[in-house]
């Protein structure tokens, strides 16, 4: 059984600027006692095609925790549009808030992310040097992909 459930995860400042940071508020209650802290994490996926581009946001450390309700605020900064290469800059990508007790994923949280220009000038054609200010990220908070996993939590 798990130690901590995630009850709630709203998406703050969504629609926002590329360049903005990420604000999750996460609810969760922790149903028994933990003496070590769980550890959230915010993976910014570059590229479809490889893991080497994907970019670790912020991570945070919670604990040690009692039993009852917890809710945080995570803030991270964006992603550096300059490690994404330039043919996923634009178009869908995932954004994965995943939490771990002693570095043991217990959850994953996916939202797909929409990253397009701000006018539909630049949609259409858009400049050969990206415009990092002019471009604009939506996450589909409506729809995220939850995936548990059992781990030993003593």
């Amino acid at each position: 059984m798990a130690c901590v459930n995630v009850t709630n995860v709203v998406v703050l400042d969504n629609p926002a600027r590329f360049t903005s940071p990420f604000q999750f508020e996460v609810s969760f209650e922790c149903l028994a006692p933990i003496s070590d802290d769980i550890e959230w994490k915010l993976i910014y996926v570059g590229s479809a095609q490889s893991s080497e581009h994907d970019q670790c946001l912020d991570s945070v450390l919670v604990g040690p925790m009692q039993v009852g309700g917890y809710r945080i605020v995570f803030q991270a900064e964006p992603p550096n549009p300059e490690a994404i290469p330039p043919d996923d800059l634009l178009g869908v990508t995932v954004i994965l808030l995943s939490c771990f007790y002693h570095d043991r994923e217990f959850i994953r949280i996916g939202y797909y992310v929409n990253i397009e220009y701000d006018s539909p000038e630049l949609q259409e054609m858009p400049p050969v040097v990206p415009i990092y200010e002019r471009m604009v990220r939506n996450i589909v908070a409506a729809e995220p992909r939850v995936t548990r996993y059992q781990i030993d939590w003593t």
